[in-house]
């Protein structure tokens, strides 16, 4: 008959502080299980709604400038009814079609993180414990208390801990970490299981978690958290949740908003200024004939409709149609060029959000160092040696075989492990030993260690950490294999390479021999003499680039904060040798530390933080919160599942490329070789791209507050229609995305990273943006007006016709276009700066001017355009040329200005 032990399973990671009766030895009842599964829930995520393409465009349609569009689409239609344009129509619903369709595509897939997840969570069997007899189950059976068994190659199927044996876990999927963890037995008080403390990560050394791969052993575990109470599940759950608009997107808002009330206003003053022409000014300011016109409702509607459908034609006017759609060729343009520095971009607005960053919170392994251990010295008493190949020559011992064969472990999992096997393949010469037993390395003892025969003499090898067997060397061989006496000046000369290593972030390991008889104490840890031969020092390298780039990133006025789960020795090593630590940032606090702050301490501390240690998942995502809150725009570098959230709440999340597909999937920006030099360059792109868009904006409004001009001023010197809808849309649709593709040649200047990073709340339009288009928009605006009106002009065109004179006026209204585009590349400095870098420009614009020159000869009544001899082309391009000089006399005011007020 078998006992029944019970066991009280307390869990203090829920709210809902739980006491769950569970058997040890007989698993649940079929009664136990139901009660579980009521209580705490299946071993199920629930898949967050999935967004369909359909509903995403949907979705896009809500863009600032896309909004503007569509109602100008729908009053168009409300108020024109019979005699509604078409060509104007149809040009306003491909603006809004086509933008918000490129939009949509390249935003298709950004929720793949969840469906990842979710893909790598069905159809697994689990054996349990369940009334006395075990039973293979699906993963999704299992609940709070089942009594599971858990062995190597095993994912694990839930949050557990384990009560019996023990395993490795490779955590990678939750921490992005390689290294294989020993877990260990919890502790059980006879009936009663210790209650669970506090969960600090994926950090408890008797916790085990779903998600993660069981690399060796095997052990009995009770379950304790299920389905989306999981780590994994905490995580998943947080993944489905919306992304946070960003900085672009809150700055275009601005832009859209500050556009929109200037058109809205526009056209409220063009509907009352044409209503009092028609109703007063053409009444001759006669009282009587103006009642008349009032009370007669037929002329008045139709007064009304007329004026309402020319306050539509300003709306259009005033809007840029071309900016959604510029923005994403802009955006896109640029991600093949940044691929090739080793930025893959996966969201398009991450790219200028970059750099916008002001804050980057970073991991150190694989993005500060390379990730990969390697010897860095092996110390003997006679001397240092940096390869393997000097060290045999110099010694007695065989290194080499020891390093390579005996004493590291079978499987060459661990970075130390296989930093030791490449050390010692660089020796190519061999010594015929013979192993005789061996000693596995246990993190209680702290050494591995060997018994082998070399040239019929039985000895002991033994490798481990220096705190421990450093006190049992009392000998130490000489550099001709004699054995001395290792006394005390030997051992503080060894005391101080320790000390100096370790401040150099490198992990010390020693190397120690003994004769034979002292192999039984060695294996049961028991004091002896050895005989020291060498110290080891590893070391995971700082990248070759880690300082420059440090450096530059701080130059460029981005904080740099180092957020690791190592100690604090190693990792203020790592910031004070990659320039992390410095004169403005040097505050390092560990996680505990952290977790003990209020937001308002961490406010204050932030400003001058250089490094977190020993820090938790939820730390970070907590750095990024209380960042956001003080308006800094964030970045964020991860690569394990557990990193996910964070890089999802930052502004913009690097994940390594050698990371999970989780991190990755939940990133905007993949750096394809995890290295910070990455970060850097995607923080030029960034800036670059956002300099190319505001190049753009200043053009777009330049030509836009120009054609909004003449459009009010048009009806009041007999010109009704000087630049029709369907002309303006064909400028700002064709010509401007071609113009933003020529835009987006820009190449990323070094000044760029010498300039302070926006903040969130700054606008998009600066002082000198505005400056640029009230001058070239005002002075094209009134070179337009002089060219409709003045005799002198129109005695320059050849013919009388109307459409003709307008045709002109059209091509000098293109050409002033293509000219100020010059204007607005070159916001400072010369007309042609830096133009080879970008040799698209150019070609562009050709290639523009041919596409309005077509539309000239070939666009008909559509555009209201007819041939026109080249003779009149030639002066309509001369004087639209004349822009560029009164662009340069504002540059060069501007400077002098400048230069007297410094």
């Amino acid at each position: 008959m078998t006992k029944r032990v019970g066991a009280a399973l307390y869990d203090t990671t829920r709210k809902d502080e739980f006491k769950l009766i569970c058997d040890v030895t007989r698993g649940l009842s079929k009664e136990d299980v139901l009660k579980s599964r009521s209580k705490f829930g299946s071993n199920t995520i629930k898949r967050g709604k999935k967004r369909s393409f359909l509903s995403k465009f949907i979705s896009n349609l809500g863009d600032p400038i896309i909004k503007i569009l569509i109602g100008a689409l729908v009053i168009n239609v409300a108020f024109m009814m019979k005699n509604i344009n078409w060509p104007e129509t149809r040009g306003i619903e491909c603006a809004v079609l086509i933008a918000t369709l490129v939009s949509t595509i390249s935003e298709h897939g950004s929720e793949a993180a969840f469906e990842k997840m979710n893909e790598q969570n069905g159809g697994r069997k689990v054996t349990v414990m369940r009334g006395g007899k075990k039973r293979d189950i699906p993963e999704e059976e299992i609940v709070s208390g089942d009594v599971i068994y858990v062995g190597a190659g095993m994912s694990i199927p839930a949050d557990c801990f384990i009560i019996s044996g023990s395993v490795s876990v490779n955590q990678a999927p939750l921490t992005g970490e390689s290294n294989d963890i020993k877990k260990y037995p919890h502790k059980l008080y006879g009936n009663e299981i210790e209650p669970l403390k506090e969960s600090t990560g994926a950090g408890d050394a008797s916790k085990i978690y779903k998600g993660c791969l069981c690399t060796k052993g095997e052990c009995k575990a009770v379950v304790y958290s299920v389905g989306e109470t999981t780590e994994y599940g905490r995580i998943a759950k947080e993944l489905i949740r919306e992304d946070k608009k960003s900085p672009l997107k809150e700055r275009l808002s601005e832009l859209a908003k500050t556009v929109s009330y200037l058109g809205y206003v526009a056209a409220f003053m063009i509907i009352v200024a044409y209503l009092f022409n028609a109703v007063v000014i053409d009444s001759s300011w006669n009282p009587a004939i103006i009642l008349l016109r009032l009370k007669d409702v037929r002329f008045l509607l139709s007064e009304i409709l007329n004026a309402i459908t020319l306050g539509v034609s300003v709306i259009v006017v005033a809007v840029p149609e071309g900016l959604p759609m510029m923005i994403t060729v802009v955006l896109s343009s640029n991600m093949k060029r940044m691929l090739r520095s080793g930025v893959l971009v996966r969201k398009m607005v991450g790219i200028e959000t970059a750099g916008c960053m002001n804050i980057l919170f970073t991991d150190k392994t694989g993005t500060l160092t390379s990730g990969n251990m390697t010897v860095r010295k092996v110390v003997t008493t006679y001397g240092e040696f940096n390869n393997a190949g000097d060290l045999m020559r110099s010694s007695s011992i065989d290194f080499n075989t020891l390093l390579s064969d005996y004493l590291v472990g079978e499987t060459y999992r661990t970075p130390t492990e296989k930093a030791l096997i490449s050390f010692a393949k660089g020796a190519s010469n061999r010594t015929a030993l013979t192993l005789t037993e061996k000693l596995k390395f246990n993190s209680d003892n702290k050494y591995s260690a060997c018994l082998y025969e070399s040239s019929g003499i039985k000895k002991c090898a033994v490798l481990g950490a220096a705190e421990k067997l450093l006190s049992m060397c009392d000998y130490a061989l000489s550099e001709t294999g004699t054995v001395r006496l290792f006394d005390s000046c030997l051992k503080d000369s060894i005391k101080r390479v320790i000390k100096n290593e370790t401040a150099k972030c490198s992990r010390i390991l020693v190397l120690a021999g003994a004769d034979a008889a002292s192999w039984r104490d060695i294996q049961c840890d028991r004091r002896t003499q050895l005989i020291f031969y060498a110290l080891i020092s590893i070391r995971d390298e700082v990248r070759k680039d880690i300082i420059s780039s440090v450096r530059e990133a701080e130059g460029a006025g981005v904080q740099v904060v180092m957020v690791t789960g190592d100690n604090v020795d190693t990792a203020v090593a790592v910031a004070n040798e990659t320039g992390i630590i410095n004169d403005k940032y040097f505050v390092d606090i560990s996680g505990e530390q952290l977790r003990g702050m209020t937001d308002d301490e961490l406010k204050e501390l932030l400003p001058k933080l250089a490094v977190v240690s020993r820090a938790l998942p939820s730390d970070k995502h907590r750095l990024v919160s209380v960042s956001g809150k003080m308006g800094l725009v964030s970045g964020m570098t991860g690569d394990g599942i557990n990193d996910a959230p964070s890089l999802k709440e930052a502004d913009v999340g690097f994940a390594m490329g050698s990371g999970s597909d989780v991190a990755k999937k939940a990133a905007d920006i993949i750096l394809t070789n995890n290295s910070f030099k990455s970060i850097t360059n995607a923080i030029l792109y960034g800036r670059c791209v956002f300099e190319s868009i505001r190049k753009f904006i200043s053009f777009q409004l330049t030509m836009n507050l120009c054609a909004l001009g003449v459009s009010l001023i048009g009806p009041f010197i007999g010109i009704e229609s000087p630049i029709t809808v369907i002309q303006m849309l064909w400028v700002n649709i064709i010509m401007d995305t071609l113009g933003g593709l020529a835009f987006a040649g820009e190449i990323p200047l070094a000044e760029y990273m010498r300039r302070a990073p926006m903040k969130r709340n700054d606008k998009i339009l600066t002082s000198k943006m505005v400056s640029q288009i009230l001058c070239c928009g005002i002075y094209t605006l009134a070179l337009c007006i002089f060219f409709l009106k003045v005799p002198f002009f129109k005695s320059l065109i050849s013919s009388e016709n109307d459409t003709y004179f307008l045709t002109c006026f059209f091509a000098l209204f293109l050409f002033c276009g293509l000219f100020n585009s010059f204007n607005s590349r070159a916001p400072v400095g010369g007309l042609f700066s830096h133009i080879a870098g970008n040799k698209a420009f150019i070609s562009i614009l050709l290639f523009v001017t041919a596409a309005q020159l077509g539309i000239i000869f070939f666009g008909g009544e559509t555009f209201r355009c007819v041939p026109v001899s080249p003779r009149d082309l030639l002066i309509c391009f001369v004087l639209s040329s004349s822009v560029i000089p009164i662009d340069q006399i504002r540059k060069k005011l501007s400077g002098q200005i400048s230069a007297r007020r410094g």
